[in-house]
């Protein structure tokens, strides 16, 4: 039964394919039982696991250092104004044009770069995740036990399927649900219906905590849904899983109005569009059309930050061979503005680029010297010494990150490529083995750390440790072979 809970689990978290509009009635919470959770914190980790690996296997992360240090930095700060705990949350971008954003097990909160493109302030962001935040502080899909105790496997697995394998098998999946849901789709409705009206409700409140307008949360609701029209049977995401009607966003407008006048808007600064101009440029293979985008909006004066379309401008034109453009803008919005630490790290790239190593590096060092715990930079600065053969120093470097950071599947990454590069192929090998392990590939961990066993350059400790970790990955192996294995003609062998 847990393993069938799971699987619900994961279908609600990717996105609800009954979901429904919001009920109508007076603005006050209904009584849906309680922001405790049924589960154990292991059985949540167990599952926030599950969940992260279908991600990391079905969609492809934003692992820029600048955007995720910008939406952690977003995401733990709004909890750190809501009566939740820091350290049950972790936040993502997902590399994507789909405008949405969901709640998973355990606190894993991910947003697509689609909609932070869509967003157009840092409070309509903040609205968007303070939502997703309050669905996991109040346990909404914990709290649908008592309907996944009566699901059964045939149709968690249909859901599943319709959500992990889409267009592949659409018909399949429809007709499966069609054929088992009647009977449990009414409940299933309700919870939606309470669900989003207590996470507006919260959400509202997480947003004026923390000095953003209140009423971003409905106006970002009610431009999608006035979008919603433009997109015939293409609607966005967000809307599919957290339906939006009229009722809904003027009972939200309603909630915010409440806190107002705001004495003032603490944030909302310029770092939300540096990083939606960096995120529009990777969002697009083609660079050069970028920067068309980016030349038209400074010409026609028509721009949501001057500054950041002169920067996105830079980094368009890097991305698209045009080093000395790009260096003359980034330069130009230094003096406008100052030299911030985007700027600097995009300075520094395009001399990487334009075959000037050292210059690069001597930026960096003399940034750290002024910002010497900024992750970013110091995420850059390690890049730069591994594509520069510096094998020493960003080991060292990724030893103190690590330290800080043990849980980063990008540095053990970058860490395997440092110590093969300096003739250590058991430190290599177990590097790579526990980014495997951190991006939920326990076979591909296990076959690592087997192989890490085998060369000469680890101590006994090492291979203690090592000897103790492969136990544990056999367990989970064992486990998802187990899970894999199809019990009805609707389970597809790979979804779980």
């Amino acid at each position: 039964m847990r393993d069938r809970i799971c699987v619900l689990f994961l279908a609600l978290a990717l996105g609800n394919p009954w979901g429904t509009r919001a009920g109508e009635g007076d603005i006050l919470l209904p009584d849906i039982g309680g922001n405790t959770s049924r589960m154990s914190a292991d059985e949540e980790r167990r599952l926030g696991d599950e969940f992260m690996r279908q991600v990391h296997q079905q969609t492809m992360l934003i692992t820029d250092p600048e955007i995720d240090e910008f939406i952690n930095h977003l995401g733990y700060r709004l909890v750190s104004n809501s009566d939740y705990k820091r350290g049950n949350f972790h936040f993502f971008v997902v590399k994507s044009r789909m405008i949405n954003a969901f709640a998973g097990p355990a606190g894993h909160i991910g947003v697509n770069s689609g909609l932070i493109l869509t967003a157009d302030s840092e409070s309509e962001l903040s609205g968007v995740m303070a939502h997703e935040i309050a669905h996991v502080g109040q346990h909404h899909l914990d709290r649908a036990f008592d309907t996944a105790e009566k699901l059964s496997l045939s149709t968690a697995g249909a859901i599943i399927a319709a959500i992990l394998l889409g267009s592949r098998d659409a018909l399949l999946a429809e007709a499966a649900i069609a054929a088992t849901m009647a009977a449990n789709i009414q409940t299933q409705l309700n919870f939606t219906r309470a669900h989003e009206r207590e996470a507006d409700f919260v959400g509202i409140q997480i947003l004026q905590r923390t000095g953003y307008d209140p009423r971003a949360m409905s106006i970002f609701f009610e431009r999608l849904s006035q979008s919603d029209r433009m997109y015939d049977n293409e609607v966005p995401e967000f809307l599919r899983t957290h339906p939006v009607t009229t009722d809904r966003i003027a009972e939200a407008r309603g909630r915010a109005e409440r806190f107002l006048p705001l004495t003032k808007l603490e944030n909302d600064g310029i770092m939300f569009h540096l990083i939606r101009a960096k995120i529009q440029v990777y969002s697009d293979d083609n660079a050069k059309y970028v920067a068309k985008t980016f030349a038209k909006q400074l010409e026609d004066k028509r721009y949501p930050n001057r500054y950041a379309s002169l920067y996105g401008y830079a980094l368009a034109l890097l991305g698209s061979g045009q080093y000395e453009q790009a260096r003359k803008h980034i330069e130009q919005v230094i003096r406008e503005d100052r030299e911030r630490i985007p700027y600097v790290i995009a300075r520094a790239q395009i001399d990487l680029a334009d075959g000037k190593a050292e210059g690069a590096l001597a930026k960096y060092r003399e940034a750290l010297k002024l910002n010497p715990r900024n992750v970013p930079l110091t995420r850059y600065f390690i890049n730069t010494l591994i594509q520069t053969a510096h094998w020493q120093e960003a080991g060292t470097l990724l030893a103190q990150e690590l330290a800080h950071q043990p849980d980063n599947a990008y540095l053990h990454q970058s860490l395997a490529k440092v110590e093969g590069e300096m003739g250590h192929p058991g430190a290599a090998h177990r590097a790579m083995g526990e980014y495997y392990a951190l991006i939920g590939q326990a076979t591909a961990s296990l076959e690592q750390l087997t192989l890490a066993l085998r060369q000469p350059d680890l101590t006994a400790e090492q291979r203690l440790q090592i000897e103790e970790r492969i136990k544990l990955l056999r367990k989970v192996v064992i486990d998802e072979r187990q899970k894999s294995a199809p019990p009805d003609k609707y389970i597809h062998k790979n979804i779980l």
